[in-house]
């Protein structure tokens, strides 16, 4: 029973860090490649007369835009559709169809509990909600709090499109949101992000603890894992002396060829019993995600493609590591045996810097190749919207030869590099256990 504790950590923290409210993988206030200059109507020039003096952060310079221009549709832009389709997000949207989630949003107004149907999701406009519930509305899949006086904060209302303009906070130029209501922007407010502001995030007006659509992928997947596991464990319980055939034989070839491969040659023989269920829950846990993400139309789940949850991965490991490390281990890391003393602080600098480096690598590489992956296909898709804006719909026509064999081509190869990136990160996790257990004799 102790061996499955580790097993147990790695799904349950995974699952509970990546909520929004304790880390964000992706930051709405600033889109790569996003060009805001292309709203149709957004006069951006236009100054409201808003006394933004009132919010907290520093002298604020503002530039509010207004909202009589036409707001409708705006030009189509790859990289910040690309970029929006695999972040995380309040709802989950399946081709055209948003399939609403719920919210757990906490305010010094209170706990607010609905589904994030109130909002009134159109997901052929970027998941952008037509009405607010008690001061909250949704932009690009996201909750957002109004943050300025005027707005209802009660009930539910219909509000016009949203709109961008800047403010100065402490000499810095900053992107904001505003929602439009009654031809008048009220400025919005992300939830609160404990990212130390590496990714534009901190305390704000609220909180947010709703399950996204990739907290949601990760239950869903844990429980086809668990199903698939259960089928070949009463496949084995009633027919012991039966070969293993199917779904039972390819899941008994992944447990042993990570046994033999993985596990074995890099802990040994006497200790790998102590972490296998780890390697195990590690390996299809990745890989499961990985998979579940390859589905087509199911909404571009990019979990394993989330700096935050690979980032819990990469940490947990880092703590088992860590935990385990013997007498031997961290001498070699602070005093390192058979080497001029001179040298040894040196060497102690550069070693100490490898314990995280080394989960930091984890987490970049799962989250980079995945992403990589997601965005390759999405790129390859968009070029069917790029040539019919160029020629029309003989250009549709053309993006969608070029397209067709090139997002099937690479989703065969997206679905080659899920087994690899589980199969990488579960070794390279192997191999810093079998380093920190290892006895060394001098």
């Amino acid at each position: 029973m102790s061996r499955n504790i580790y097993s147990a950590l790695l799904i349950f923290t995974a699952i509970l860090f990546s909520f929004p409210a304790i880390s964000q993988g992706h930051n709405h206030d600033d889109h790569s490649g996003h060009d805001h200059d292309s709203h149709a109507g957004h006069d951006h020039g236009a100054h409201e007369g808003h006394d933004h003096a009132a919010h907290a952060g520093g002298d604020h310079d503002s530039h509010t835009p207004n909202c009589s221009g036409d707001h409708g549709d705006h030009k189509y832009d790859p990289a910040a559709t690309a970029i929006h389709h695999i972040s995380d997000a309040n709802i989950w949207s399946i081709m055209e169809f948003p399939i609403p989630l719920p919210m757990i949003l906490k305010s010094d107004a209170g706990i607010d509990m609905f589904m994030s149907s109130k909002f009134h999701v159109a997901s052929m406009h970027h998941e952008d909600g037509h009405a607010s519930y008690n001061g909250y509305v949704m932009h690009e899949g996201s909750a957002y709090r109004v943050n300025q006086a005027g707005f209802p904060m009660d009930g539910s209302v219909d509000h016009g499109p949203f709109t961008h303009g800047t403010e100065m906070v402490d000499g810095k130029e900053r992107d904001v949101k505003f929602v439009c209501y009654n031809n008048t922007p009220y400025r919005i407010e992300q939830r609160t992000t404990l990212d130390g502001g590496v990714l534009g995030g901190g305390i704000t007006n609220f909180w947010d603890f709703s399950p996204t659509k990739n907290v949601i992928a990760m239950f869903l997947s844990c429980l086809i894992l668990f199903f698939l596991f259960r089928g070949a464990a009463k496949k084995y319980k009633t027919n012991p002396e039966k070969a293993p055939s199917g779904l039972q034989g390819m899941l008994e070839t992944m447990v042993v060829f990570i046994r033999d491969e993985v596990a074995i040659p890099f802990i040994g023989k006497e200790k790998y019993m102590k972490f296998f269920p780890f390697l195990l829950s590690l390996f299809f846990f990745i890989l499961g995600l990985n998979l579940f993400g390859q589905i087509p139309l199911l909404g571009s789940v990019n979990a394993t493609g989330n700096l935050t949850i690979t980032a819990v991965l990469a940490i947990i490991v880092l703590i088992l590591v860590s935990v385990n490390g013997n007498l031997d281990y961290w001498k070699h890391i602070f005093w390192m045996p058979g080497v001029p003393t001179f040298v040894k602080p040196l060497l102690a600098v550069v070693e100490g810097m490898g314990i995280f480096i080394k989960p930091l690598t984890l987490m970049l590489r799962l989250a980079g190749n995945i992403s990589a992956g997601h965005i390759a296909i999405l790129s390859f898709i968009g070029l069917i919207f790029i040539f019919g804006d160029l020629f029309g719909g003989i250009g549709s026509g053309m993006g969608l030869a070029v397209a067709t064999p090139l997002t099937l081509f690479m989703m065969a190869i997206e679905i080659i590099v899920a087994f690899v990136q589980a199969f990488v990160f579960t070794i390279l996790t192997a191999s810093y256990i079998g380093a920190a257990t290892e006895e060394h004799h001098h």
